[in-house]
């Protein structure tokens, strides 16, 4: 018997429609055009209802356009539309595949989220660019979501696969995104404000869409124009937390010397080069969780935002949200049905298993193990506003109390995969991936919990 349900099916494309709502909202060729305006030979910089600051672009000679992110294309896209032939040069790295047709500013496409030696050039080039400019150029920087690997430039002795096989381990390990870029900024010479460095003595406005919980801007792919907060010792910490004794000497020793204060430190709050450093974000989590709010509300759903700073191991995070929905079925609380629960934020995997996956088809494959038998009264969507869940080309997963039953029609077990780490191979077979392509943006993850 395939386990089809009217109610349930109507609930799954109410899902998937708010999730589009939220993409909507943080595109992010909308999000640089909403902040920034042009009038005449001035650039307006700030929200659309909120205080501005002004640049007059006679004062200078040219205007410069660096960046790196999944989005940073249709980011330069609307710089171009609005600057035009101001632009004296422009390069940015982005992933594969998330390009956009530039005429001014040239792209480097390259590997995410393992650095790659295409990363490694976009950079330098980048920085050379940067070293170039004078007190008369305006930078501008596009930084999104996936920045840090995208923008990779080794320190000292440090070899492009001694950093790969770094980040392969922090990914694996479980660290926050926070803790993985604490590490990042103190075996680079590109991140953690060194960019701020090469650009300096001009006048840089960098414009951020977030992938970081509560929008840190030193996080924000490793803050490259942001002064750091993080030291050689935290750094060394997580690798300590985290007992990774497995990773490069090179890596270990450079930290170990950072620490001893044999190797400069990242610049810090109240360093010269800051003084024409201008931080904006542009987008971000909690603008995508509104934006599917206000959709469930014309869906006629009542609305509740738990966070936009949801952190954790995944499957921990999936019992807290399945014990909502619980609670909302058995006494109407916090939303008596029809309810929609919106979060955001970005959790962590610790890799145990060999399957394919990622933190939002984990999540939902560990959801999904919970509400096995309950009424089939609830829809959980969890994806990436990439589209990207993982080393896979699925954005998430959309399930509900039948998935298990639909598992164990096709002859498999959802515990065996879950433990297995393998949810994308299991999705796959039971039809309930979220599939996006790439999105061009990045602001973390979007869940969406319906009870009717």
């Amino acid at each position: 018997m395939h386990l089809v349900h009217e109610d349930l099916k109507a609930m799954r494309d109410d899902a998937r429609q708010l999730f589009r709502a939220a993409l909507r909202s943080v595109d992010p060729y909308a999000a640089v055009r909403n902040f920034v305006v042009l009038e005449g030979e001035k650039i307006l910089l700030g929200p659309a209802k909120g205080q501005k600051m002004k640049l007059d672009l006679g004062r200078f000679e040219r205007v410069l356009i660096v960046g790196g992110g999944k989005a940073t294309a249709p980011m330069a896209k609307a710089l171009e539309d609005l600057v035009g032939e101001r632009i004296g040069k422009g390069l940015i790295n982005v992933k594969y595949g998330f390009t956009e047709s530039l005429k001014y500013v040239e792209t480097t496409e390259a590997g995410h989220p393992l650095p790659d030696q295409s990363g490694v050039e976009g950079t330098r080039k980048i920085l050379e660019l940067l070293a170039e400019a004078g007190k008369k150029d305006l930078i501008i920087s596009l930084i999104s979501g996936g920045g840090s690997a995208l923008l990779p430039q080794p320190a000292d002795k440090i070899s492009l696969e001694e950093k790969q096989a770094l980040t392969k381990r922090l990914l694996e390990c479980g660290a926050s995104i926070d803790e993985i870029n604490t590490i990042r900024k103190h075996i680079s010479s590109s991140k953690g404000g060194q960019m701020a460095r090469f650009a300096y003595p001009a006048t840089t406005v960098n414009l951020m869409l977030s992938d970081v919980v509560g929008d840190k801007m030193d996080v924000i792919a490793s803050g490259p124009f942001v002064f750091d907060r993080s030291t050689f010792q935290d750094a060394l910490a997580v690798v300590g937390k985290y007992d990774l004794k497995d990773i490069p000497d090179s890596i270990t020793s450079y930290l170990e010397r950072g620490s001893e204060g044999r190797v400069p430190e990242t610049p810090k709050e109240g360093d010269p080069i800051f003084e024409k450093v201008h931080n904006y974000v542009v987008g971000s989590n909690m603008q995508a969780l509104k934006a599917a709010e206000a959709e469930a509300r014309k869906m006629g759903y009542k609305t509740l935002i738990l966070s936009s700073m949801v952190e954790g191991e995944t499957r921990d995070v999936a019992k807290m949200h399945t014990a909502i929905v619980k609670e909302v079925l058995k006494t109407g609380n916090p939303l008596s049905p029809p309810a929609c629960i919106i979060s955001g934020g970005e959790t962590t995997v610790t890799i145990r298993g060999k399957g394919l996956g990622g933190r939002n088809q984990e999540f939902c494959l560990s959801a999904a193990i919970d509400l096995a038998g309950i009424a089939p009264r609830v829809v959980i969507l969890s994806g990436g506003t990439d589209g990207n869940d993982g080393p896979t080309p699925a954005a998430g997963a959309i399930v509900d109390p039948l998935t298990v039953r639909r598992g164990a029609e096709k002859g498999i077990t959802a515990l065996e995969y879950l433990m297995n780490n393998d949810s994308y191979h299991y999705f796959e077979k039971t039809g309930e991936l979220l599939i996006t392509g790439p999105t061009n943006t990045n602001v973390m993850d979007v869940r969406i919990l319906l009870i009717r």
